[in-house]
């Protein structure tokens, strides 16, 4: 860098980077900050399991989730349960592997998730995977 000593009034022409930097670093935050409220997906308070093995989620991934009153959404998107065969069908049209994951909330009536996995199983769904959380600690507690 270089600075301009003495009485020259002639034009600068250096780039001032600072500012640019200081911008460059607020959207860097805004965005750390929204990027995981914008995987929240759907508010669902999922059944608790001892057994449930860890399994990374992905974007490619296909997930149907079913809330407690039977409303149902595919990839966050709301569905009428009359279009889910036809909207699944149209996803996996260009996807090789048809795997799909259901996140149904702990308090769904069972008949909501059979249907569900009727008309996916007729559009086609090869594997299903049902996702629930990880109980925590595990162990015999005493009981009274």
């Amino acid at each position: 860098m270089s600075m301009q000593l003495g009485s020259s009034a002639g034009i600068k022409s250096d780039i001032n980077v600072t500012p640019l930097v200081d911008v460059m670093l607020v959207l860097l935050i805004i965005m750390m900050i929204v990027a995981p409220l914008l995987q929240q997906g759907v508010d669902l308070r999922l059944p608790v399991a001892s057994n449930s093995a860890v399994k990374p989620e992905t974007q490619d991934q296909t997930v149907v989730a079913i809330k407690a009153d039977g409303g149902l959404f595919i990839n966050s998107v709301p569905v009428q349960s009359g279009d889910l065969r036809r909207r699944v069908e149209e996803i996996f049209e260009t996807k090789t592997a048809k795997l799909l994951i259901i996140k149904a909330d702990e308090d769904v009536e069972y008949r909501h998730v059979m249907d569900a996995m009727d008309e996916l199983r007729a559009s086609g769904v090869e594997d299903m995977g049902l996702i629930t959380e990880r109980k925590v600690g595990g162990g015999a507690g005493g009981g009274q």
